[in-house]
């Protein structure tokens, strides 16, 4: 059955309406200290990216001798300014963790504080990846996850069957090959970051980059390699000279399928409120796997991304601390994933209500599948919480260059990408 997904509100609009829909389950921050109390939060755009204040409202709502302030810093230059800011003693009380790989920077600058005792919902997604030794340093509150997006349109005029949650990257392959063959457009995009093909490949094989083996990523390569060649993809070099965006490919409909993060959606139904994409119908699909052991909505599809956190500034006044522990605690609540839910955030713990408040958005899918997909998976992290690495993600996207631009072959890529392993970063 085909879908109509209406595209009308901005997602972004959404957030002054959240505080009205605050439900008030969680229980005010008791253990706070007597009076006013004022947290500082680092943020990023603040003008686009209402997570932020959604969370600082909500909390000062429940807690109305706690404000908090946000601190605003350059998106791009983030984690350097916010460094250079901890180091001068000028730092927030409540640090945003934009990247995992930066956590261990800030932890053995001994900027961080002991935050074990922050008390975190069943289910929660990503709260490893803020810990160091055993000890948390940040707790998650958003959980972006990668998935399908489709444009049934666009597959209804090839003739070929949507994803059904039950696809491997070999029936992925297929379904592209088959929709560009029938000339309407490409049948996927896949967009210049290594993530889109190392990311699956480490969390559906198991793997883990630290360990500085990398012939697992053959098989992926191989795969993407064969797909420009036969058309049904564009390739890595049109892509890189044109600067393509991923919006734009899948939103004026350039291609059927896109692998790409849930963050996705929120833009999307934007884009096609405000005219920027074209009007068409759309659904998210889990990610296909590597085998059929993890397809269908019985299983639990294997996919991956790195979740967005909070921590406390070492610094902090310590008559702060326990508010600034509570407003974790509930950043990190099924309470606070419903608020960032209508806001199109994927938060890192969510159940029915949360999805549905997702999914309620104007403009949102509606079907089954889209909500398995969002809500459902066994999510890796594409960064090890490790002081290596951000110089191995460097050494694996030269490696990723090197492939696909047809530099080098799969098999040297991988050969001079372990030796640069060993060399630079080298194993304990």
């Amino acid at each position: 059955m085909k879908r109509k997904f209406a595209a009308a509100t901005a997602v972004v609009v959404m957030a002054s309406l959240s505080l009205a829909a605050c439900s008030g389950e969680a229980e005010p921050a008791a253990d706070a200290e007597a009076g006013p109390v004022t947290l500082t939060l680092s943020g990023w755009s603040l003008a686009t990216t209402p997570e932020f204040q959604v969370l600082a409202d909500a909390f000062h709502e429940k807690n109305p001798d706690v404000t908090v302030e946000l601190k605003e810093y350059d998106a791009a230059e983030y984690n350097t300014l916010v460094t250079a800011d901890l180091a001068a003693g000028v730092g927030p009380d409540i640090i945003t963790q934009k990247e995992v790989k930066f956590v261990t920077t800030f932890q053995e600058g001994g900027q961080l504080l002991d935050v074990s005792d922050v008390e975190l919902p069943d289910g929660i997604g990503g709260a490893s990846s803020y810990e160091v030794d055993g000890v948390a340093y940040g707790v998650p509150y958003r959980q972006d996850r990668w998935v399908l997006f489709y444009n049934t349109a666009l597959f209804d005029a090839a003739g070929v069957d949507y994803p059904d949650g039950t696809w491997t990257w070999d029936d992925y392959a297929e379904a592209a090959t088959a929709i560009s063959q029938a000339g309407t457009a490409k049948g996927a995009y896949q967009h210049r970051w290594q993530s889109t093909v190392q990311g699956f490949a480490s969390a559906q094989e198991g793997t883990d980059i630290l360990e500085g083996d990398y012939g697992y990523f053959a098989d992926s390569y191989e795969r993407v390699l064969e797909l420009q060649d036969a058309g049904a993809q564009i390739d890595f070099n049109t892509s890189s000279a044109n600067q393509l965006t991923y919006q734009g490919e899948f939103g004026k409909q350039n291609a059927a399928m896109m692998p790409m993060g849930t963050w996705y959606t929120a833009t999307l139904i934007s884009q096609q409120a405000a005219g920027e994409a074209d009007d068409f119908e759309w659904g998210i699909a889990p990610i296909p796997q590597l085998d059929d052991s993890t397809t269908g909505t019985d299983n639990t599809p294997v996919t991956f991304g790195d979740p967005t956190g909070l921590s406390i500034n070492a610094g902090i006044d310590e008559s702060k601390v326990q508010a600034a522990k509570d407003f974790l605690a509930f950043a990190a609540s099924l309470e606070a994933a419903e608020l960032l839910a209508e806001i199109g955030i994927t938060p890192a713990v969510a159940d029915d209500n949360v999805t549905e408040a997702y999914f309620a958005v104007e403009g949102a899918p509606t079907d089954d599948l889209s909500k398995f997909a969002w809500s459902t998976g066994d999510v890796a992290p594409e960064n090890p919480t490790s002081n290596k690495t951000a110089s191995i993600q460097n050494i694996l996207l030269d490696m990723h260059t090197a492939i696909l631009s047809g530099s080098t072959s799969v098999d040297q890529a991988i050969k001079d990408a372990e030796a640069r392993f060993e060399n630079e970063v080298g194993s304990d």
